[in-house]
Protein backbone atom coordinates (compact mmCIF):
# COMPACT_ATOMS: atom_id res chain seq x y z
CA UNK A 1 0.00 0.00 0.00
CA UNK A 2 1.28 3.56 -0.87
CA UNK A 3 -0.06 6.83 0.61
CA UNK A 4 0.31 8.62 -2.56
CA UNK A 5 -2.48 10.31 -3.82
CA UNK A 6 -3.31 11.75 -0.63
CA UNK A 7 -2.07 15.07 -2.16
CA UNK A 8 -0.43 17.21 0.73
CA UNK A 9 1.52 15.10 3.39
CA UNK A 10 -0.84 13.23 5.29
CA UNK A 11 -0.65 12.37 9.23
CA UNK A 12 1.11 9.53 10.19
CA UNK A 13 3.36 8.23 12.91
CA UNK A 14 6.38 6.96 12.74
CA UNK A 15 8.64 5.19 15.07
CA UNK A 16 11.48 3.05 14.73
CA UNK A 17 11.22 -0.12 16.14
CA UNK A 18 14.63 -2.14 15.68
CA UNK A 19 17.95 -0.24 14.46
CA UNK A 20 17.02 0.61 10.69
CA UNK A 21 13.49 -0.68 10.86
CA UNK A 22 10.48 1.68 10.74
CA UNK A 23 6.78 1.59 10.80
CA UNK A 24 4.25 4.03 10.27
CA UNK A 25 0.80 4.27 12.77
CA UNK A 26 -2.58 6.56 11.84
CA UNK A 27 -2.73 7.52 15.03
CA UNK A 28 0.14 7.73 17.93
CA UNK A 29 -1.06 4.20 19.94
CA UNK A 30 -2.32 2.91 16.87
CA UNK A 31 -2.07 -0.21 14.85
CA UNK A 32 1.74 -0.17 12.81
CA UNK A 33 2.89 -1.13 9.22
CA UNK A 34 6.29 -1.54 8.27
CA UNK A 35 7.48 0.90 6.28
CA UNK A 36 9.22 -0.17 2.84
CA UNK A 37 10.00 3.33 1.87
CA UNK A 38 13.44 5.65 3.42
CA UNK A 39 11.61 8.24 4.86
CA UNK A 40 14.68 10.21 4.27
CA UNK A 41 14.57 9.43 0.74
CA UNK A 42 11.08 9.13 -0.14
CA UNK A 43 8.54 12.03 0.40
CA UNK A 44 5.72 11.20 3.19
CA UNK A 45 3.22 10.99 0.54
CA UNK A 46 4.53 8.78 -1.57
CA UNK A 47 5.74 6.18 1.22
CA UNK A 48 5.15 2.08 0.58
CA UNK A 49 3.62 0.25 3.41
CA UNK A 50 3.98 -3.13 4.30
CA UNK A 51 2.30 -5.91 6.65
CA UNK A 52 1.44 -4.94 9.89
CA UNK A 53 4.14 -5.10 12.34
CA UNK A 54 4.00 -5.56 16.06
CA UNK A 55 4.44 -3.27 18.46
CA UNK A 56 7.68 -3.29 20.88
CA UNK A 57 7.85 -2.49 24.15
CA UNK A 58 9.70 -0.27 24.37
CA UNK A 59 10.41 2.16 20.88
CA UNK A 60 13.96 3.41 19.83
CA UNK A 61 14.85 7.02 19.44
CA UNK A 62 13.77 8.42 16.41
CA UNK A 63 17.21 9.41 15.39
CA UNK A 64 18.92 8.95 11.84
CA UNK A 65 22.59 7.73 11.94
CA UNK A 66 24.88 10.40 11.28
CA UNK A 67 23.07 13.52 12.05
CA UNK A 68 23.37 16.57 13.81
CA UNK A 69 21.75 18.17 16.73
CA UNK A 70 21.28 21.95 16.54
CA UNK A 71 20.25 23.94 19.84
CA UNK A 72 18.30 26.93 20.03
CA UNK A 73 18.96 28.83 22.91
CA UNK A 74 16.24 31.17 24.83
CA UNK A 75 13.50 31.35 22.21
CA UNK A 76 10.77 31.97 24.93
CA UNK A 77 10.68 35.65 26.69
CA UNK A 78 9.76 33.60 29.87
CA UNK A 79 12.25 31.26 30.05
CA UNK A 80 15.18 34.12 29.44
CA UNK A 81 13.40 35.85 32.64
CA UNK A 82 14.14 33.07 34.61
CA UNK A 83 18.11 32.71 33.39
CA UNK A 84 18.31 36.54 34.11
CA UNK A 85 19.92 36.47 31.15
CA UNK A 86 19.63 39.40 28.11
CA UNK A 87 17.41 38.62 25.10
CA UNK A 88 19.20 37.87 22.71
CA UNK A 89 18.37 39.89 19.11
CA UNK A 90 18.74 36.75 16.79
CA UNK A 91 18.68 32.88 18.17
CA UNK A 92 21.37 31.68 19.80
CA UNK A 93 22.99 28.33 18.21
CA UNK A 94 24.56 25.81 19.67
CA UNK A 95 25.28 21.92 19.13
CA UNK A 96 24.35 18.84 21.34
CA UNK A 97 26.62 15.84 20.76
CA UNK A 98 24.33 13.01 18.99
CA UNK A 99 25.89 10.45 21.40
CA UNK A 100 23.68 12.44 24.27
CA UNK A 101 20.51 10.59 22.24
CA UNK A 102 18.88 7.97 23.90
CA UNK A 103 15.22 6.47 23.71
CA UNK A 104 11.66 6.18 25.40
CA UNK A 105 12.30 4.31 28.77
CA UNK A 106 16.54 4.35 28.90
CA UNK A 107 17.77 6.00 31.91
CA UNK A 108 18.73 9.88 32.23
CA UNK A 109 22.32 9.38 33.85
CA UNK A 110 23.10 12.68 36.13
CA UNK A 111 26.91 13.14 36.56
CA UNK A 112 29.64 13.40 39.43
CA UNK A 113 30.88 16.43 37.66
CA UNK A 114 27.92 18.70 38.23
CA UNK A 115 25.98 19.46 41.05
CA UNK A 116 22.95 21.32 39.10
CA UNK A 117 21.32 18.98 36.24
CA UNK A 118 18.06 20.58 35.02
CA UNK A 119 15.12 19.39 32.27
CA UNK A 120 14.50 21.02 29.40
CA UNK A 121 11.42 19.75 27.67
CA UNK A 122 11.31 20.80 23.87
CA UNK A 123 9.39 20.07 20.79
CA UNK A 124 12.09 18.54 18.17
CA UNK A 125 12.18 19.04 14.69
CA UNK A 126 13.45 16.12 12.30
CA UNK A 127 14.60 17.40 8.83
CA UNK A 128 13.82 15.08 5.52
CA UNK A 129 15.79 17.82 2.86
CA UNK A 130 18.89 19.41 2.63
CA UNK A 131 18.37 23.16 3.59
CA UNK A 132 21.23 25.59 2.82
CA UNK A 133 21.80 29.54 2.81
CA UNK A 134 19.09 31.34 1.02
CA UNK A 135 16.22 28.85 2.03
CA UNK A 136 12.78 30.26 1.25
CA UNK A 137 10.04 29.50 3.78
CA UNK A 138 8.09 27.38 1.76
CA UNK A 139 11.19 25.13 1.22
CA UNK A 140 12.26 24.95 4.88
CA UNK A 141 8.60 23.83 5.60
CA UNK A 142 8.70 21.47 2.90
CA UNK A 143 11.96 20.02 4.80
CA UNK A 144 10.12 18.90 7.55
CA UNK A 145 9.89 15.83 8.22
CA UNK A 146 8.12 15.89 11.51
CA UNK A 147 8.19 16.98 15.12
CA UNK A 148 8.75 14.27 18.34
CA UNK A 149 9.39 15.42 22.12
CA UNK A 150 12.56 15.81 23.58
CA UNK A 151 14.54 16.28 26.31
CA UNK A 152 17.80 19.15 26.24
CA UNK A 153 19.01 17.76 29.66
CA UNK A 154 21.50 20.64 30.89
CA UNK A 155 24.47 20.43 33.89
CA UNK A 156 23.48 24.10 34.45
CA UNK A 157 26.58 24.84 36.49
CA UNK A 158 28.59 23.40 33.90
CA UNK A 159 27.07 25.74 31.43
CA UNK A 160 26.77 29.22 33.30
CA UNK A 161 30.75 28.02 33.69
CA UNK A 162 32.09 27.35 30.37
CA UNK A 163 32.78 29.64 27.68
CA UNK A 164 30.56 27.37 25.53
CA UNK A 165 27.20 24.93 25.78
CA UNK A 166 29.05 21.89 24.72
CA UNK A 167 30.15 20.17 27.56
CA UNK A 168 27.21 21.13 29.71
CA UNK A 169 24.59 19.99 27.23
CA UNK A 170 25.92 16.83 26.14
CA UNK A 171 26.78 14.58 28.61
CA UNK A 172 26.18 10.73 27.58
CA UNK A 173 22.07 10.23 28.09
CA UNK A 174 21.28 14.16 28.19
CA UNK A 175 18.91 14.01 24.83
CA UNK A 176 16.21 12.05 25.92
CA UNK A 177 14.20 11.52 22.02
CA UNK A 178 10.63 10.48 21.08
CA UNK A 179 8.74 8.24 21.35
CA UNK A 180 7.44 8.89 17.08
CA UNK A 181 7.73 11.27 14.87
CA UNK A 182 4.41 13.54 14.13
CA UNK A 183 4.59 13.61 10.20
CA UNK A 184 1.69 16.43 8.59
CA UNK A 185 2.18 18.05 12.58
CA UNK A 186 0.93 21.90 12.03
CA UNK A 187 3.83 23.66 12.90
CA UNK A 188 2.14 26.84 14.34
CA UNK A 189 0.19 24.96 16.85
CA UNK A 190 2.00 22.71 18.76
CA UNK A 191 2.18 22.47 22.62
CA UNK A 192 5.06 20.87 24.72
CA UNK A 193 4.37 19.81 28.69
CA UNK A 194 7.35 18.49 31.00
CA UNK A 195 6.36 16.41 34.24
CA UNK A 196 8.68 15.44 36.97
CA UNK A 197 6.65 12.80 39.17
CA UNK A 198 3.70 13.36 37.72
CA UNK A 199 3.88 17.17 38.35
CA UNK A 200 3.93 20.10 35.70
CA UNK A 201 6.92 21.59 35.66
CA UNK A 202 6.80 23.54 32.04
CA UNK A 203 3.95 23.81 29.78
CA UNK A 204 4.88 26.15 25.93
CA UNK A 205 3.00 26.79 22.94
CA UNK A 206 4.80 27.49 19.54
CA UNK A 207 2.84 30.92 19.58
CA UNK A 208 5.00 31.97 22.94
CA UNK A 209 8.16 31.54 20.53
CA UNK A 210 10.13 34.41 20.08
CA UNK A 211 11.06 33.10 16.81
CA UNK A 212 8.78 30.13 15.33
CA UNK A 213 9.90 26.46 13.53
CA UNK A 214 10.22 27.77 10.03
CA UNK A 215 12.28 30.89 10.88
CA UNK A 216 14.69 28.78 13.25
CA UNK A 217 15.10 26.50 9.87
CA UNK A 218 15.97 29.30 7.59
CA UNK A 219 18.14 31.29 10.16
CA UNK A 220 20.03 27.96 11.46
CA UNK A 221 20.57 27.12 7.65
CA UNK A 222 22.27 30.37 6.60
CA UNK A 223 25.03 29.22 9.26
CA UNK A 224 25.21 25.53 8.72
CA UNK A 225 23.48 23.54 5.82
CA UNK A 226 21.26 20.99 7.57
CA UNK A 227 21.00 17.63 6.32
CA UNK A 228 18.27 14.76 5.92
CA UNK A 229 18.08 13.26 9.43
CA UNK A 230 19.29 16.92 11.26
CA UNK A 231 17.49 17.42 14.62
CA UNK A 232 16.65 21.05 15.42
CA UNK A 233 15.53 21.52 19.45
CA UNK A 234 13.73 24.72 19.24
CA UNK A 235 13.91 25.99 22.65
CA UNK A 236 12.31 25.46 26.20
CA UNK A 237 9.39 27.29 27.96
CA UNK A 238 9.84 28.57 31.13
CA UNK A 239 9.64 26.37 34.33
CA UNK A 240 12.97 24.52 33.99
CA UNK A 241 14.32 22.76 37.40
CA UNK A 242 16.42 19.88 38.59
CA UNK A 243 16.82 16.51 38.72
CA UNK A 244 17.33 14.11 41.35
CA UNK A 245 17.73 10.29 40.94
CA UNK A 246 14.71 8.60 41.28
CA UNK A 247 12.66 10.89 39.29
CA UNK A 248 10.37 10.34 36.63
CA UNK A 249 10.53 12.84 33.74
CA UNK A 250 8.11 13.26 30.93
CA UNK A 251 7.55 15.48 27.93
CA UNK A 252 4.83 15.51 26.09
CA UNK A 253 3.70 17.12 22.43
CA UNK A 254 -0.15 17.04 22.59
CA UNK A 255 -1.00 15.10 19.55
CA UNK A 256 2.12 12.98 19.34
CA UNK A 257 2.75 11.15 22.83
CA UNK A 258 4.65 10.98 25.53
CA UNK A 259 8.48 10.59 25.71
CA UNK A 260 9.22 9.28 29.87
CA UNK A 261 12.29 8.09 31.05
CA UNK A 262 13.83 7.18 34.60
CA UNK A 263 16.30 9.35 36.48
CA UNK A 264 19.70 7.94 37.89
CA UNK A 265 22.92 8.73 39.31
CA UNK A 266 26.21 7.29 37.79
CA UNK A 267 26.74 4.60 40.40
CA UNK A 268 23.23 3.04 39.77
CA UNK A 269 23.09 -0.24 37.62
CA UNK A 270 22.42 0.63 34.16
CA UNK A 271 21.03 -2.33 31.70
CA UNK A 272 22.19 -1.85 28.19
CA UNK A 273 19.89 0.53 25.71
CA UNK A 274 18.20 -1.15 22.42
CA UNK A 275 20.52 1.77 21.17
CA UNK A 276 23.76 0.66 22.35
CA UNK A 277 22.97 -2.91 21.65
CA UNK A 278 21.79 -2.06 17.69
CA UNK A 279 25.11 0.28 17.90
CA UNK A 280 27.37 -2.77 18.94
CA UNK A 281 26.01 -5.17 16.31
CA UNK A 282 26.15 -2.72 13.89
CA UNK A 283 30.14 -1.85 14.94
CA UNK A 284 31.06 -6.24 14.69
CA UNK A 285 29.23 -6.07 11.11
CA UNK A 286 31.54 -3.59 10.10
CA UNK A 287 34.32 -4.54 11.56
CA UNK A 288 33.87 -8.24 9.72
CA UNK A 289 33.49 -6.16 6.43
CA UNK A 290 37.18 -4.73 7.28
CA UNK A 291 35.84 -0.98 7.68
Amino acid sequence: MSCAGMGRIPVMYLHRIAADTWAVSETPDGPLRLLRSDPLQTPPEEWDLGDTAERPGTLLAPFFRGAKIVGIGRNYKEHVKELSSPMPAEPVLFLKAPSSVIGPGEAVVLPPESQRVEHEGEIAVIVRERLGRGASPEAARRAVLGVTPVCDVTARDIQRKDPTFARGKSFDTFCPLGPAVWVGADLENLEVITRVDGQERQRGHTRDMTWGIVDLLIYAARMMTLEPGDVILTGSPAGVGPLVPGNRLEVEISGVGVLENRVVGLSAPLQPSRRAASTDTARSRHARRGG
